[in-house]
């Protein structure tokens, strides 16, 4: 696979993020081609050796291993492209959110293996979570995209009709957490610490915390319990943060990203 031509068509902040974490690992630059109007856009990934290119439909002849990481407006016309210069022996990898594969194949033919893949802005440090689905009969092509997204950090095979959940858990969910660790190191500066050392603070404790969870394979409640004693600091101050409505304003955040998730493609 590290000799597999690969093309990100649309590449933005996560096609960016996807190249970024696939040469971390290991994958050679030249064998990764990035498309975009605006190859301005893109000078400082071809300053690092990546292939750039203003024109899909060549880039796309060129590639065993095609993702398509464009919004969920601009999908139909990528695909009305590129659909003549597929062929059965490619691989599409989408990263677009509320687009089925059935609306792909429509465009694309029955024949190319399809896999709809939602990984977040983590994958440029081999960190992200990646939720993959497809149909059974593209199996051997879920088998490739796993193991190149398990280049980048961790992945989880679910049900096609739990993408949208995926979505806002997985892509939305980094911005979440990153809000929280924000709000961690506001409140370090109000009982006392200087702005960078509140950031620093936080940030470590949010990654203590989640190494915590995924190296002892534990539930969060487990590990609260090993930092809260009775009458303590601890626990009043997660009674505060429930009395305020944390956890009831991080789950309402999650459904409704996903609800805004299912909206966000209309077919013509």
């Amino acid at each position: 696979m590290s000799t597999s031509k690969f093309t990100i068509l649309g590449c933005g902040n996560i096609g960016s993020a996807i190249a970024k974490g696939l040469a971390m690992s290991g994958m050679t630059t030249d064998n990764i081609t990035l498309t975009r109007r605006k190859l301005d856009s893109l000078s400082e990934l071809s300053q690092a050796g990546f292939q750039t290119s203003s024109d899909n439909t060549n880039a796309v002849q060129n590639s065993e291993i095609i993702f398509l990481t464009v919004g969920p407006s601009q999908i139909m016309g990528l695909l009305d492209e590129i659909s003549l210069s597929l062929n059965a022996n490619q691989l599409l990898i989408s990263i677009v959110s509320g687009v089925t594969i059935a609306e792909i194949q429509e465009k694309v033919g029955k024949d190319i293996s399809i896999i709809r893949a939602m990984p977040n802005t983590a994958a440029a440090l081999c960190e992200s979570m990646t939720c993959l689905s497809t149909l059974p009969k593209f199996a051997q092509g879920l088998k490739t995209a796993q193991s190149l997204f398990d280049k980048v950090g961790n992945t989880l095979v679910i049900d096609e009709t739990q993408m949208a959940s995926a979505t806002a858990l997985c892509a939305c969910g980094v911005a979440f957490f990153l809000r929280a660790i924000r709000a961690a190191s506001q409140g370090g500066i109000e009982i006392g610490f200087h702005s960078d050392e509140a950031f620093t603070i936080a940030a470590q404790t949010a990654r203590g915390a989640a190494t915590l969870l995924l190296d002892n394979d534990s539930h969060p409640e487990a590990e609260i319990d090993q930092v809260t004693t009775p009458m303590g600091a601890t626990i009043a101050g997660l009674n505060e943060m429930e009395h305020q409505g944390f956890s009831s304003a991080m789950i309402k955040g999650i459904t409704t990203s996903t609800e805004k998730v299912t909206r966000l493609f209309k077919k013509d």
